[in-house]
């Protein structure tokens, strides 16, 4: 009779957890609706290779072999638990008999081994979170709530059977059951009835505790159990460096940009619920780094509990179940609140890496969330405009969310639709609307660094027709007095190998990359159209540029305005190449310790890792050092997303960062491969005063000295461009 209770009981708990669940993953579901709908259909396409290695390779959490080894474990963990979970269910309900299968003993070791691994593995996380006191994880009890419910949950495991062996006087050998036997030894004294009762006190405690866990997790942000292996599924297909295109032709459109939150995207929505709250993200963030009030991860929190406090008030439905176990503002939002309240962060000066959003820095606001300005209530301008788009957070990210792209929506908006853009940024997109150059200068002045290279010419495209391939040289590399060095060597470098080469000349215009990034995609797509017109006229097949963005921007975005059949490649891409092919051979000795820095644009946008370190490498002489954060992980300069035009007013400066990390390998050289990396790491060899030991090189201008010898070979130095920060 009590079995038939005892499975009454379990049933409509189970049910009951059951529907909470339901109800509170329905509800977001709900709220993901209100967004941009999008063709899941079409994003889910060629996925299972990159899945499997994210999700069960974990490939994302073992970027920090520690923290990902514990993950590892507490994963494959819980899977293998979840037949224990079934036996030791199936035990309660059956009054103690299992389902007993060949193999059944080695069953019961293996779940006492993984028991045992995850408790060690919690201990490691608790440690990391509370001894070793790890800036970029979150303290408290919010989120050491799922410690607790772990533990729990092992710890009723392991003690059910152990009164399970002292109830049944089980004859399963000990070594098969080594912690559940000597916890059993420990109660050897107790009666087989009171076993009992204690096996079903365990039982149930274990069966709450799950069921607890299951009703918890899509409240929270281990939601993301759920949510993760979904977005990661569901990630963008087309390459990383590419910015959805809008159509400004569009007569029904209300505004471009993001400019309340159902402006995202549903998959965008799903990045918010994915957000696990880890904080490598704001952990690598150059704008967190260095005192700026962007923290990647908060900016993703923010706009998750924007959604569901507005998606509560649009839909009535409550995101919180049971509604009596929470308070209004819901389980996981930034600090308890009373129904409307919402929050946002102050200015934050402390340049610590990544405290600056632990530091109580959230301020209330009392204002319904349907009332809430998406642009000044939850998200800050002062956080929009401090990103660097270099997608280190992106890198980082277990769960695949794309933050760059959510920012530069939300620049779209307060370009486009409220004119708002900071003064230095609006200066430079009026230049380029003017002269197509973010100084203002003369157009008849692109051509203007062809002058005196040694008597080589520079063909232009009407002088050289038969060209196979196009230079185009960017405004950094026609304009910046610094930057023309790179093109000159350059052009030496492709005279020298062979190769039949042309440039636009006068005909050049900006790439549009610095007006996509800051927002105006209005101004990027007229400059986009009049450049692949110009490609078409003089029938372009190949273009190789010195510099990443505009390399990133004609190879990767180009392709969206009509751009099709045209190869491009970046200057080390083609330098490698052409050494490879015994074109070009590096004969002078280059005795220099040389650390390269990577440009995120040419790096974690394109994966062009090797072939600048390649070039290097072919040089005699030259020792190659790495600096500690290099390759994927590398420090963005700070020049990227527009930034290189606008001025740092808070906390410390990115360049002079990143210089600091490269100064630690004790180089004579910090080299690069983009015009806006050599004009900050320059700037920042002369804010540490060490210019005079340390210089900056391109490395085409290290190619070339190693090729044409040092007498060769004008000064780096000798003038400083007018794109200097």
């Amino acid at each position: 009779m009590w079995l038939i209770v005892n499975l009454l009981a379990f049933l409509a708990v189970t049910a009951y957890a059951i529907r909470l669940f339901w109800k509170a993953v329905s509800h977001r579901y709900v709220y993901m609706k209100l967004g941009q709908p999008v063709d899941f259909r079409q994003q889910g396409k060629e996925r299972l290779g990159e899945f499997m290695a994210e999700i069960f390779g974990q490939k994302k959490l073992l970027k920090d072999k520690k923290s990902g080894i514990m993950h590892f474990v507490i994963f494959y963990g819980f899977i293998i638990l979840q037949f224990g979970a079934l036996d030791l269910i199936v035990k309660g309900l059956r009054g103690g008999a299992s389902v007993s299968f060949p193999g059944y003993a080695v069953f019961g070791l293996l779940q006492e081994i993984t028991v045992f691994s995850i408790l060690v593995a919690m201990g490691y996380a608790v440690y990391r979170r509370y001894v070793e006191n790890l800036p970029r994880l979150k303290k408290g009890w919010k989120p050491s709530i799922v410690v607790f419910f772990i533990f729990g949950l092992m710890l009723s495991v392991l003690l059910s059977l152990a009164f399970e062996r002292l109830w049944l006087g089980s004859h399963t050998s000990a070594a098969y059951t080594p912690i559940s036997s000597a916890i059993a030894a420990a109660f050897e004294g107790l009666s087989g009835q009171t076993a009992a009762v204690l096996f079903y006190v365990c039982w149930w405690l274990h069966l709450l505790i799950l069921l607890a866990f299951l009703v918890y997790v899509p409240q929270s942000k281990h939601f993301h159990i759920l949510t993760a292996p979904i977005n990661i599924w569901f990630r963008r297909k087309e390459p990383v460096g590419r910015l959805k295109k809008l159509d400004l032709e569009d007569e029904e459109a209300e505004s471009f940009g993001v400019g309340k939150i159902e402006d995202f995207t549903q998959k965008q929505m799903l990045d918010f619920y994915a957000c696990v709250e880890c904080g490598r993200c704001t952990n690598v963030c150059p704008a967190s780094n260095t005192g700026k009030t962007l923290s990647p991860m908060h900016l993703i929190v923010k706009l998750r509990d924007h959604l569901t406090e507005k998606g509560t008030a649009v839909t009535s439905k409550s995101p919180w179940v049971p509604e009596y176990a929470f308070s209004a503002a819901g389980a996981h939002s930034m600090a308890a609140a009373e129904p409307g309240v919402r929050w946002e962060t102050e200015g934050i000066t402390d340049i610590r890496p990544t405290l600056a959003w632990q530091q109580n820095a959230w301020k209330v606001r009392e204002k319904p969330a349907e009332e809430a300005e998406l642009i000044g209530d939850v998200m800050t301008e002062d956080e929009i405009w401090s990103c660097t788009t270099c997608r280190n957070c992106e890198d980082q990210c277990p769960v695949g969310n794309e933050h760059v792209d959510k920012i530069i929506d939300l620049r779209r908006h307060l370009v486009l639709m409220q004119g708002s853009m900071p003064h230095e940024g609006q200066r430079a997109m009026q230049n380029i609307e003017r002269q197509g150059n973010p100084w203002g200068l003369s157009r008849s002045d692109r051509v203007k660094w062809t002058g005196e290279i040694d008597g080589i010419a520079v063909p232009t495209v009407k002088e050289n027709p038969d060209f196979e391939y196009l230079f185009f040289v960017g405004s950094m590399g026609s304009y910046d007095l610094r930057s023309r060095k790179i093109s000159r060597a350059f052009v030496r470098l492709l005279h020298e190998a062979g190769v039949s080469f042309a440039i636009l000349g006068n005909e050049e215009k900006n790439s549009g990359d610095t007006p996509r990034r800051l927002g105006n995609e209005m101004l990027f797509q007229q400059l986009c159209a009049e450049n692949i017109a110009v490609f078409e006229k003089y029938g372009v097949k190949k273009i190789v540029t010195a510099c990443p963005h505009t390399y990133n921007t004609l190879k990767n975005e180009y392709p969206d305005f009509g751009l099709e059949g045209v190869e491009v490649l970046h200057h080390t891409e083609l330098l490698d190449r052409l050494i490879r092919s015994g074109k070009l051979t590096p004969r002078h000795a280059v005795n220099e310790r040389i650390t390269y820095h990577d440009s995120c644009y040419l790096g974690r946008y394109n994966n062009v890792y090797e072939q600048p370190r390649n070039v290097l490498r072919a040089i005699p002489g030259v020792e190659l050092v790495e600096m500690e954060r290099t390759r994927e992980n590398g420090m963005c300069c700070g020049a990227g997303g527009g930034m290189m035009w606008m001025e740092e007013t808070s906390g410390k400066r990115v360049n002079l960062a990143r210089t600091e990390q490269a100064l630690e390998t004790n180089p004579t050289v910090i080299s690069s491969a983009c015009p806006f990396c050599l004009t900050m790491m320059e700037d920042g060899t002369k804010m540490k005063e060490a210019e005079d030991r340390v210089k900056a090189r391109d490395i085409a201008e290290i190619l070339e000295q190693s090729v044409f010898g040092e007498s060769h070979i004008q000064p780096a130095n000798d003038a400083i461009g007018v794109g200097g920060s």
